[in-house]
């Protein structure tokens, strides 16, 4: 692992980091700034949208200028900034403000990350290594859960986050000093989006991407502290833990599909049987009595482990773009996952919102979210099925 690689980790810790430390800090926003979970549930998937709207430019700035600066000056004015605007918060909508800022600084990481990969290293390398770093940039989902809850009894949420945008601006300024740019590829033609999407295994593959990383994208990102809070009366200290606990099980998930992929020779039927099964269990938590917070949390942890197939995906993907437009392709994919949760945070929100401005229980409400993301699944799947199977 070259030390820009590893630097473009540690970038992407920040990312898992951001994207989900909102579901461990309801409790103080909602004491200190008045916000409610749906005004946060927006905040977040503000994130995700903003993260998406970023990554048509950043696949053109990947192809022609290069993943050093395309990664770090939007991580130094979006990262760095965008966790200075939360820390000086005093209003909701700050949050929301930050929370945009932060997406656009974490947008280009990841596919800075993948853009060397597929242009340095072998094809056949691909999954296994996209998986190393997407592993390992999981990580800042468990900073973001038990460990920020100590944080911010220890010295305030406010500095907790002040800080980190401190620890953003550094990583950023690393990243300008250490990462190297691939060598161009020289063509007569960059190509367009439009030639990516006239690969007809795109439109299988898309709708898959779209629909994987709703539910941990959403447990981990904020419906974990409300849910538990609402339903069970947990309290800030058994919501650290649990989210920690759907950190880990992202990880391991997100590490083991590679393997996985060398085993069974295979992307597509672990995509498909990694998905079903979670949209069985996500079925499951409507069918069954919210009675046994363990039990939820167990398998809240199933759900994460189950559809970490983004990196699996991600290479199945990669395997029909041509080399003159991987930074497009990649970024492309990534528009459609980041678009998909950031939808499906606003819609959960809302539904959320109805739910109990209805009359409706705190029980029903999560049913509904859970049923949301079961049909969500079984459709994302049910047009993969089409697709051809790859390797390298």
């Amino acid at each position: 692992m070259r030390k820009d690689l590893m630097l473009l980790g540690l970038a992407y810790v920040l990312s898992q980091f951001y994207r989900s430390f909102l579901s461990v800090l309801t409790t103080p926003l909602q004491e200190d700034l008045g916000a409610s979970a749906d005004q946060l549930a927006a905040a977040s998937g503000l994130w995700f949208l903003s993260f998406a709207a970023m990554q048509v430019p950043v696949g053109v700035a990947l192809d022609r200028i290069g993943p050093r600066r395309t990664s770090g000056w939007l991580l130094l004015a979006g990262g760095g900034g965008g966790a200075a605007v939360f820390a000086l918060a005093t209003e909701p909508w700050h949050v929301s403000a930050a929370m945009a800022l932060l997406g656009v600084g974490c947008a280009p990481v990841l596919m800075a990350a993948y853009y060397i990969l597929a242009r340095d290293f072998p094809a056949a390398r691909f999954s296994t290594l996209a998986g190393l770093i997407l592993g390992i940039g999981t990580s800042g989902s468990i900073f973001s859960s038990l460990p920020l809850v100590w944080a911010a009894e220890a010295i305030g949420w406010r500095a907790s986050v002040g800080a980190l945008a401190l620890i953003s601006a550094a990583v950023a300024l690393g990243l300008l000093a250490v990462v190297r740019d691939p060598g161009r590829v020289v063509t007569e033609s960059h190509g367009s989006l439009l030639d990516i999407l006239k690969i007809p295994a795109m439109w299988a593959i898309l709708p898959l991407m779209f629909v994987s990383y709703m539910p941990s994208g959403g447990f981990r990102g904020v419906w974990t502290g409300p849910y538990l809070a609402e339903v069970y009366g947990a309290s800030q200290a058994v919501i650290g833990t649990v989210a920690l606990g759907l950190g880990v099980a992202m990880i391991c998930g997100t590490l083991g599909y590679g393997p996985a992929e060398r085993l069974f020779k295979t992307r597509k039927w672990l995509a498909i049987a990694g998905n079903l099964l979670a949209a069985a269990v996500c079925a499951a938590m409507v069918v069954l009595p919210p009675d046994d917070l363990v039990r939820s949390a167990v398998m809240l942890a199933a759900i994460c482990l189950l559809t970490c197939t983004y990196a699996l995906i991600i290479s199945h993907g990669r395997a029909f773009f041509p080399p003159h437009q991987i930074g497009r392709g990649v970024t492309l994919m990534n528009l459609c996952g980041m678009v998909g949760v950031g939808l499906s945070q606003m819609l959960t929100g809302r539904l959320h919102e109805r739910v109990l401005a209805a009359g409706g229980s705190y029980e029903q409400a999560y049913d509904g979210i859970f049923l949301f993301y079961a049909v969500a699944l079984t459709l994302g799947v049910a047009i993969y099925a089409r697709a051809p199977d790859r390797t390298d």
